[in-house]
């Protein structure tokens, strides 16, 4: 299915926090679609059984009849469970509840770590010329996300900015430690951002002052606020830069989509 002699494709990167309720779905979402207003074709892969990135980009549930769940277990082709969104240059691999028995199935598998890398390395992937492809992982360190992390070149870790958020952070660090000795050597960390921040809270100074002091450039400049717009959106199933453009929300996801771009422009150079 993998073909080593094909020309690199998209940057692949995998948008991952074992901790629920930190903008990880939100992040991946909404960077997705501001990656696309920066002139990017984008594909997000739904790998966490909730499916919210799926009903975030206005794939309902009824219609999800082919998933990630096919295209990992039943190695389905990628013409099946690719879908447009209503953003053009904006696909997604849409996820349901089924693909929580996703571990139990795939524990006799040999090769059950690297099925989404090789999903996404196979020719097939050539037709859409995505740029990007973002993996909205599972809130948990489980087989889906070590799939995640060997299929991508770097993990983007959204932090949300409050008490004990740096400590969940050190044991994905030490994940991608793990996955970097074993499997995948050249996986990297994409950057840190911090998610539902606060600038009139002392809180939300303080856990971007720890989290500079300790992870230095890892840490993206770009912060994204606790904005009511980006909580909205989700209901409308609209990323926050359709519902609205104007709103500190969008603002601050373009603003990571262009520091993302420019980061990764000067390591392709």
């Amino acid at each position: 299915m993998s073909d080593l002699s094909r020309p690199s494709g998209p940057r692949i990167i995998a948008v991952a926090n074992q901790k629920g309720g930190v903008g990880k779905t939100t992040t991946a979402i909404n960077l997705a679609a501001s990656l696309v207003d920066a002139g990017m074709r984008v594909l997000v892969v739904d790998l966490d059984p909730q499916g919210n990135a799926s009903t975030g980009l206005g794939i309902d549930a009824a219609d999800r009849d082919t998933t990630v769940y096919d295209l990992l277990i039943d190695d389905a082709p990628l013409s099946e469970v690719v879908r447009e969104t209503e953003i053009d240059n904006l696909s997604i691999i849409p996820a349901t509840v089924d693909l929580s028995s996703a571990d139990i199935e795939l524990i006799s598998n040999e090769k059950r770590s690297f099925l989404l890398h090789d999903a996404l390395r196979q020719t097939a992937m050539d037709a859409y010329a995505w740029d990007y492809v973002l993996i909205d992982c599972p809130p948990s360190l489980n087989l889906l996300t070590v799939n995640a992390m060997i299929a991508a070149h770097s993990v983007l870790i959204p932090l949300q900015s409050e008490f004990f958020a740096l400590e969940g952070v050190s044991q994905l660090m030490l994940t991608i430690r793990e996955v970097r000795q074993s499997a995948n050597p050249q996986l990297r960390i994409e950057g840190i951002v911090l998610t539902m921040y606060d600038r009139r809270n002392n809180l939300s100074q303080q856990v971007e002052q720890d989290a500079r002091d300790n992870l230095g450039d890892l840490v993206f400049d770009t912060k994204i606020p606790r904005n009511v717009r980006v909580s909205e959106a989700p209901s409308y199933a609209l990323p926050v830069l359709q519902y609205d453009p104007q709103s500190q929300g969008a603002k601050a996801y373009l603003a990571l989509a262009d520091e993302l771009i420019a980061k990764n422009q000067t390591l392709a150079a």
